[in-house]
């Protein structure tokens, strides 16, 4: 996890708290309720552990995560295993929209403010707004976007129909990151849905 992506998590997460460099696995199913019992197969299994357990009315999403990228590995498989699936099986990530927004409004720029859990959006800015579904897979892009681009983290959102993340930077750097997130999510395997 970078560290702007990390100290995010850490102020929405009501589970184990996540640090920078630590490794995470995020797993999104249907139905929600199936979350519970996943869970607790992962964290009895390894030592990572539970970031987050949300279940909505469609959906259930988990996150665990530890200092050793082994654990997290190990519990992503025994997870799949269980369940009797592999990584094939997984839903192939679509970008739904992105919007590059150059020189954010004031007005603008403070009733996203009133919504964000990360940096505050300066006036002037630019400012990226991207949607993926599955949900889940938005953890993955803004991770990969924090990586290669000198940006700051607004908001994430990784639950429901369409996972969100809202960046801010120079234009240069929105762009950058832009396509970072974009090569990510594209570079990974799955089923078409």
């Amino acid at each position: 996890m970078q560290a702007q992506y990390a100290a995010f998590i850490g102020s929405v997460t009501q589970g184990d708290l996540p640090t920078e460099g630590m490794a995470a696995l995020y797993v999104e199913m249907a139905p929600g309720n199936e979350v519970f019992r996943v869970v607790d197969i992962a964290v009895k299994a390894t030592e990572a552990r539970p970031g987050a357990q949300i279940v909505e009315r469609e959906f259930g999403m988990f996150e665990v995560h530890s200092t050793s990228q082994a654990a997290v590995k190990e519990a992503g498989e025994v997870v799949l295993n269980r369940l009797g699936l592999n990584i094939q099986d997984r839903i192939k990530p679509q970008v739904v929209s992105t919007q590059v927004i150059t020189r954010i409004d004031p007005y603008q720029s403070q009733l996203i403010n009133r919504f964000r859990r990360g940096s505050m959006l300066v006036p002037g800015e630019t400012m990226l707004v991207m949607e993926c579904a599955p949900a889940a897979y938005i953890n993955y892009a803004v991770n990969e976007a924090e990586k290669k681009a000198s940006i700051k983290l607004i908001h994430v959102t990784s639950v429901g129909r369409f996972g969100r993340m809202w960046l801010s930077g120079s234009e240069a750097e929105i762009i950058t990151a832009r396509d970072a997130a974009i090569r990510a999510l594209e570079s990974l395997d799955g089923k078409l849905e």
